[in-house]
């Protein structure tokens, strides 16, 4: 049985997380919709609405051309086009530019390229770097010498490597990382405990957990090869304030980051960092501000490391619900409330 109230507003809406769940059809043009559909609004006296498009089509209505509700929408087909010109990147030998790519999809560049960067939060050169990178990750640690892995993920040479801005070299890469060294220092906090890590160039992790050996676990995980450091002594500076920041974001604690990532994740990293204590973004606001899908930026959310100093936690879904958090939507809450707290105590509002 429909709620005839909430279809009527998911077509107000045109909201295309309705798409199969009902159709509507206009009687003044005979032609059934889905929700999404971007076509002018009908007159809520001439709709009604059906469980699907034969019901519809049983009904006496033919479907839009517009957004095709028997079939596959047009965001769906542009869905299995981007798929479509990943594989083709992915399995080409050579690189692919991106008037080639679009004549081999059957699209524009200009539309393929909006396309491409909405579903994906990268650019289709982009997308070839990273896959290109990935390879070699992949390669590096059984490859007899860093040339090989770089012939064999598809560079020229190693040139390349080595012009790129990253915490490890190639050569150490290839040894799965073996060399570094990290301090860590784990402690109890408010939302339970936090382990700091350090490298050479500041602080590479900030975790959260509920005991200490799930911490260090993580961490092992996240430097397999690394040599760890316990360092409580050394860290202490650096804990007590990020202790001071859990309980007065006002205070925000100063250390140097060692900030890893890829570069679209680092480009939302400096955005969450430019959040004000006390105030929310949504995945949206985001987005848009970044030229990205909200999708893309949930990703790279989910993906911080350092929590709090990278305030991953600010990010709110589109309804101000909380959404997700890596280390638990009590914690995310909890650490709003603060934040809010703390924010109208400065205020003066009591």
């Amino acid at each position: 049985m429909f709620d005839a109230d909430r279809c009527w507003q998911a077509v107000c809406a045109r909201d295309a997380a309705q798409d199969g769940r009902f159709v509507f059809a206009v009687r003044s043009t005979g032609i059934y919709c889905r929700p999404s559909c971007p076509a002018r609004r009908p007159k809520r006296d001439n709709v009604s609405f059906h469980t699907d498009a034969n019901a519809a089509a049983m009904a006496g209505f033919r479907p839009c051309k517009r957004c095709s509700p028997h079939g596959r929408s047009p965001a769906e087909q542009l869905d299995a086009l981007v798929v479509a010109a990943c594989t083709l990147l992915d399995s080409s030998e050579q690189s692919l530019t991106l008037a080639q790519l679009a004549a081999r999809i059957g699209l524009c560049a200009s539309h393929l390229a909006r396309a491409f960067k909405a579903r994906t939060g990268l650019t289709p050169k982009a997308w070839s770097a990273a896959r290109r990178r990935a390879r070699l990750e992949q390669q590096l640690p059984s490859a007899d010498s860093v040339l090989d892995a770089a012939l064999s993920a598809g560079y020229s040479g190693t040139r390349a490597l080595y012009q790129q801005a990253a915490a490890l070299s190639p050569a150490q890469r290839r040894k799965q990382a073996a060399g570094e060294r990290l301090r860590y220092s784990i402690a109890p906090c408010p939302l339970g405990h936090l382990l700091l890590a350090s490298s050479t160039k500041g602080i590479c992790a900030l975790l959260f957990g509920d005991n200490p050996a799930q911490l260090l676990s993580e961490l092992q995980q996240r430097f397999a090869a690394a040599e760890l450091l316990a360092d409580d002594a050394g860290l202490g500076d650096s804990l007590r304030q990020v202790l001071t920041q859990l309980s007065e974001p006002q205070r925000a604690a100063q250390l140097p980051l060692d900030i890893r990532g890829t570069a679209f994740q680092q480009q939302v990293w400096r955005a969450l960092q430019q959040i004000p204590p006390g105030q929310t973004r949504n995945y949206a606001e985001l987005a848009t501000q970044l030229g990205n899908h909200p999708r893309a930026v949930a990703r790279a959310c989910a993906s911080n490391p350092l929590g709090l100093l990278v305030p991953c936690h600010r990010v709110i879904a589109s309804n101000g619900s909380l959404s997700g958090y890596r280390w638990g939507l009590e914690r995310k809450a909890a650490l709003l409330k603060q934040e809010a707290s703390d924010e109208m105590d400065r205020a003066g509002c009591k």
